[in-house]
């Protein structure tokens, strides 16, 4: 494949963005565990937030750090790659939050090019609460090269398929789940809520937030291996590999990928999937014993 070359600004690697706090209400809790069909009645209540409301607080810090590395006339070209969070403690209604991001890395590839993101979480009070790796791709577009760092692996071990799985979950994506998970989470991208905006960027249509069907993934994982409880989940990475549709149903396979070095956890491989398509691949929970 040739890409189009882009000059990436090495010089914005490891620069943060502006500090920005963000304070968390049981309400915006409550409505994103709503909008993302998560039945685990403490989200709901909006007593403790699901996993990937996480995102929420650094939305609007991600982006800017990926374009201050690739141009910003780039921006219609960008997909998400990858998400990976690692978590040190819940958010919990009341909280009041600092976060920023910072580019760290950026690497050209054969379809396209990386810049990787790192975005930190912390209390007003300097608690960490999780960091969070956003790889940023950018569709038939040439870095030139690779530099600094890029996000911790989370690679899908294959020998694993032959293992009998320790849970499988279906779930339905609804026909107005985008329409739900724009405002619940401020994502306002218009291939996500505007038909002929979709098809005018190659797609066949509306297609779902990729953090919006990770979230249904995180739930699935809390639901049939972490008993409900949001505090055994460390760590949660996956890599976005085709748009889910709405209307659609989502199949996520979990299997043992071992224990977590140094720590009382268990590491669990998953997959998800659309019929024989695979919409989330290299899927990694981390969840302690």
């Amino acid at each position: 494949m040739t890409l189009t070359p882009a000059e990436f600004d090495a010089s914005a690697l490891g620069t943060w963005t502006d500090e920005e706090r963000f304070d968390v209400t049981a309400e915006r809790i409550a409505e994103y565990a709503a909008a993302t069909n998560d039945p685990i009645e403490r989200h709901l209540r909006g007593e403790v937030a699901p996993p990937v409301f996480a995102v929420v607080p650094v939305f609007f810090s991600m982006a800017p750090a990926a374009l201050s590395v690739a141009p910003v006339d780039l921006l219609m070209k960008l997909v998400h790659g990858e998400q990976d969070f690692h978590f040190h403690r819940p958010i919990v209604a009341g909280d009041q939050l600092v976060v920023r991001s910072r580019p760290i890395g950026f690497a050209s590839l054969g379809t396209g090019s990386t810049v990787t993101v790192h975005a930190e979480t912390r209390t007003a009070a300097g608690e960490p609460v999780n960091d969070q790796y956003l790889t940023a791709f950018f569709r038939g577009v040439g870095a030139g090269e690779t530099l600094g760092d890029q996000a911790p692996g989370h690679r899908y071990d294959e020998a694993l398929r032959a293992d009998a799985p320790v849970a499988k979950v279906t779930q339905h994506v609804d026909a107005d789940q985008t329409f739900r998970y724009s405002p619940a989470s401020g994502d306002p991208m218009p291939i996500h809520l505007d038909d002929e905006i979709a098809r005018m960027a190659g797609l066949p249509g509306i297609i779902n937030h990729g953090l919006c069907t990770m979230a249904f993934t995180s739930w699935a994982a809390l639901t049939e291996l972490a008993d409900g409880r949001v505090e055994r989940l460390r760590r949660f990475a996956v890599r976005f590999a085709k748009p889910v549709l709405p209307d659609q149903d989502i199949a996520t396979t979990f299997r043992v990928a071992g224990s977590e070095d140094g720590t009382p956890a268990t590491r669990y491989c998953f997959e998800t999937t659309v019929g024989d398509d695979a919409v989330i691949r290299d899927g990694l929970a981390v969840i302690t014993d």
